[in-house]
């Protein structure tokens, strides 16, 4: 199963609410961060990734007909050219709520110290993500709320040159249904579009995932 939409949007532009939209429209399973979190082997190899190793992208998304979110995000142009009759959707939002919710949510976790004994995959993936996003994407500069959202800012600029305009969908997610639907040529459902990840969902999401890699290394 080759992948038939490559997501190129930062983390915190509605990844979540467009993972479960794409599933909702036949193309899932959607990949996500979230996806990482229970497969250790994932964990592994996006890791071994980060630090300057080749990627099986057959391997990673089998079973996957779409990818959106971080890890995915940061090497859009690598997954892009790999299945190139896939679409590519640029997830966008407003810069200045988008460097709030990413401050006030996924960004404490990336830099809080693991404890010992925790399970592997669990310090493999917060390596990766610190390697990936904060020092290669952000410069180890995301505090500097200038930097970050000219980063943001930059990002969705070169994925709009590197990629044809028939191929691309500069998406926001309160745009709805029909924008993604007649992108991707299927018939618009009955039912609201998602909303999820809220900054409150997130912020409570981490505190439990916290807790959980807290227990595994008591």
């Amino acid at each position: 199963m080759a992948l038939k939409v490559v997501g190129a949007g930062f983390g915190r532009t509605g990844t979540l609410s467009l993972k479960n939209a794409l599933e909702k429209l036949g193309f899932g399973p959607c990949y996500h961060m979230m996806e990482v979190f229970p497969r250790a082997d994932h964990a592994a190899m996006w890791h071994r990734l980060a630090f300057g190793h080749p990627m099986d992208w057959d391997l990673i998304f089998r079973g996957f007909r779409a990818t959106v979110d971080w890890p995915g995000a940061r090497w859009w142009r690598e997954i892009a050219a790999h299945y190139p009759d896939a679409k590519v959707l640029l997830s966008v939002r407003d810069p200045e709520a988008w460097y709030k919710s990413v401050r006030d949510t996924i960004y404490p976790p990336m830099k809080l110290p693991l404890p010992d004994g925790v399970p592997e995959n669990f310090r493999l993936q917060q390596e990766m993500v610190r390697k990936a996003v904060l020092a290669e994407t952000f410069d180890n500069r995301f505090e500097d709320k200038a930097h970050a959202i000219e980063v943001f800012k930059r990002h969705t600029q070169e994925v709009r040159d590197a990629i044809d305009s028939v191929r691309l969908l500069v998406f926001d997610v309160r745009e709805g249904w029909t924008p993604l639907c007649r992108f991707l040529e299927v018939p618009i459902p009955d039912e609201p579009f998602p909303r999820l990840n809220d900054s409150a969902t997130t912020q409570a999401m981490f505190r439990l995932m916290q807790e959980s890699i807290s227990r595994s290394s008591d």
